[in-house]
Parts: structure tokens; sequence; C-alpha cells
């Protein structure tokens, strides 16, 4: 089966992120495949690559990087929520000004669309609230 996971919960301030993590790795030791991960309200934060969690901690956004770059797992960033929250990839960071930029690549910001299309493509979408 095809799944898609969205995300709404930050990377360490719920558990929404790591069992949404675990989920998908899941899914694919079952032979199942994980398409696209859509990281929605304060989800994006999953995005940011400037994330540095102490040793002791599981390092979430390099853990969604493994799955993308193993996989080919599709990272959608809602383009809104991100900047809202301070989080642009090299081209928004341009446009508004900025002079960093703070999304990892494989991470992409994206419309709400493409999280519309997931639901209606995939076979299974599936939710991780706080």
């Amino acid at each position: 089966m095809r799944y898609a996971l969205v995300v709404l919960g930050g990377p360490y301030s719920q558990a929404a992120t790591h069992s949404a993590l675990r989920f998908g790795e899941a899914l694919i030791a079952q032979g199942h495949r994980l398409e696209t991960v859509f990281f929605y309200h304060d989800g994006v934060y999953n995005a940011s690559r400037l994330a540095a969690p102490p040793q002791d901690e599981p390092h979430l956004v390099d853990a969604w990087v493994r799955l993308a770059n193993d996989q080919g797992t599709e990272l959608l960033v809602c383009v809104a929520a991100a900047l809202r929250r301070g989080l642009l990839d090299e081209r928004e960071a341009q446009r508004h000004g900025k002079p960093a930029f703070s999304v990892e690549p494989p991470f992409v910001l994206a419309g709400i669309g493409q999280l519309v299309e997931a639901g209606i493509t995939h076979d299974r979408l599936v939710t991780f609230a706080p």
C-alpha cells in the first residue's frame, strides 16, 4: 500500500513526530511504501536545518532526511506555516531579502493542495497530532 503521513507536532515538544517516524519505518519494514510526509502547523519545525539536539536524544531531522534519501519519500513542508515560523528555503529567503535559509534539503516547501493531492492519490493518509 502507498501511505502518506501528516505530522502536526514539533519534533521535541510532543510525541507526534517520533511516533510518525516510527510508524513510517514500520510500514516500510512490512513492505509498504511511505511516499509522502506532509509537515503542517508546528510540524514544520521538523525541517529546520538548525536543529542541534543533545547527543543522547534522537536527531529527528536527520532521521527524516535518511528516510527520504533511502526510500525516496517526499518531505513536504506547508509553505504558509513555515514562513510564519521563520523557516525558509533558499528561494524564499532570497525572495524575502533574508540573509540565510533554514529548511534542510530534501524537505521542500509545498502548498496545502499537495496535501489534498496526497489524500486522493495514496491508499492511506495517517495524521499524527499532538
